[in-house]
């Protein structure tokens, strides 16, 4: 038997999703992982369920958030955002 190649199944994900998830918000053009590691992971898990800014603090990086929070969003646009995301790259951020 063959053992589990992690580092070909990475490269297969990747090549079928890509390395970035995009979204474009008022001409202005945001990038997310469509991986996440286990630190971002451990770090997503140490925030408060409702601590939206440090959800998209964590996943856009400071200078994206910086430029993001220039926008008049809603919760409502993030709950979009979140939810197509989860969907496309199999996350399920912004899940209740």
């Amino acid at each position: 038997m063959t053992a589990f190649d992690v580092n070909a199944a990475r490269a297969q994900r990747l090549e079928a999703l890509g390395r970035d998830w995009s979204f474009a918000l008022d001409g202005d053009r945001f990038t997310l992982p469509t991986e996440l590691t286990r630190t971002t992971a451990r770090k997503l898990r140490d925030l408060d369920d409702n601590d939206v800014d440090g959800l998209l603090r964590l996943l856009l990086g400071e200078e994206q958030f910086a430029r993001f929070e220039q926008h008049d969003v809603t919760m409502q646009d993030i709950a979009a955002i979140l939810e197509t995301y989860g969907k496309e790259t199999g996350l399920g951020l912004g899940e209740g």
